[in-house]
């Protein structure tokens, strides 16, 4: 007899994971399949950054998503935590944008614009003195900053096991394995067919990232999911902490709980290539230096790559496959896939078991590409 389940989710990531949770919590079982080990990919090399007012398609159609989903992490900060005993250190925290010419303005002014409206959320200028002030080792060429607070961070690779292993308490599981297609009849998904194995389902859920379009052929769809390369650095910079987070002039800079200092990331469409290079590390590092000239200091601890999955539209693709009765996407989310995955989870989850969902999706129905050819 085969493996079976009411529902077969591939992919082990944020997404993937948060469908899994959210399935859970409506008493539906699901097993996630995963052939490389839950969140090493994106979803354990991100930044963990929470920014719902900022973005590709922020102010915009994602918007209201972005917002929905950043409410539902606020919430799971201590639920999830509760739950596993994990703490991924969700956090509210205050960025630093920073301006060194007078082509750095309009980026403060932008952030001042959509924080400073939004409850829960502010911004403030600042002139040099009271840059230095806060973050003594920013660059004296400073003209201006702004200091916004409101946003959230995470680790995301302790979020995703989180997510996962408060579904395995509520009855799903996980097993690895690579998918090789699927079994149809008529117009349903009866089972996934692994290499070496095949279990019997009664819905399907992929959520594949990067490697979406794979399911093209097993579907005889249109899924415009493409990778895009981002590399991260994790530093140690000797001396006083910094405590915000801190861009502008080209550079990123982020304090991490256990004392790291990231810096990055970089965006490069370099198709499945994951490997870091020394040419992204130099770049990184020479933004992360005209901010901080004393990580001209730091010591690297560790560089990272992953791949993004982006869309043609940079908005992510939420709902039923059209002419599958029982085949839905959870993917697409880009660089706002830590940050949208409670809202992708439950919004599948909710289709799935009530045929609707109340969060703000319709613009991202994955109708939308019907009409294009594979």
């Amino acid at each position: 007899m085969p493996e079976s389940s009411d529902v077969v989710i591939v992919g082990g990531g944020a997404a993937g994971c948060s469908v899994a949770y959210h399935l859970a919590l409506a008493g539906v079982k699901s097993i996630i399949v995963e052939g490389q080990g839950v969140a090493t990919q994106a979803s354990g090399f991100s930044a963990g950054g929470l920014n719902p007012l900022q973005g590709s398609g922020i102010p915009g159609p994602l918007g209201p998503l972005a917002m929905e989903s950043y409410l539902m992490h606020l919430d799971l900060f201590s639920q999830l935590l509760e739950d596993t005993g994990i703490d991924y250190e969700g956090r509210i925290i205050s960025l630093l944008k920073v301006a060194f010419d007078e082509s750095g303005l309009g980026e403060l002014q932008d952030t001042e614009d959509v924080f400073a409206p939004v409850d829960g959320f502010d911004a403030r200028r600042l002139n040099t003195k009271e840059v230095l002030e806060l973050e003594p080792r920013i660059s004296p060429k400073v003209i201006q900053g702004l200091v916004a607070r409101g946003n959230a961070a995470l680790d995301s690779y302790k979020y995703t096991l989180a997510l996962l292993q408060s579904a395995e308490k509520m009855g799903a599981s996980i097993r690895s394995g690579t998918v090789a297609g699927l079994e149809k009849v008529n117009n349903r998904v009866t089972e996934v067919r692994l290499v070496d194995d095949t279990i019997s389902c009664g819905q399907v859920v992929l959520a594949m990232g990067p490697w979406s379009r794979r399911a093209e052929a097993w579907l005889d769809t249109y899924i415009p999911v493409d990778p895009l390369k981002g590399e991260i650095l994790r530093t140690e910079l000797p001396g006083l902490p910094l405590y915000y987070d801190i861009s502008g002039g080209g550079g990123s800079v982020t304090p991490k709980p256990d004392g790291l200092v990231w810096c990055g990331s970089t965006e490069e469409w370099k198709g499945f290539d994951k490997e870091p290079t020394a040419s992204s590390r130099q770049s990184i590092l020479e933004g992360a230096i005209r901010l901080i000239p004393d990580m001209s200091e730091a010591r690297l601890s560790l560089q990272t790559a992953c791949l993004r999955p982006v869309t043609p539209d940079w908005l992510p693709i939420i709902g039923q496959v059209p002419g599958w009765d029982n085949v839905y996407l959870a993917t697409g989310a880009g660089k706002k896939g830590i940050l949208l995955s409670p809202g992708i989870g439950k919004s599948v989850a909710d289709i799935m078991t009530q045929g609707e969902t109340k969060l703000s999706i319709s613009a991202f129905n994955p109708t939308r590409f019907a009409s294009n050819e594979i």
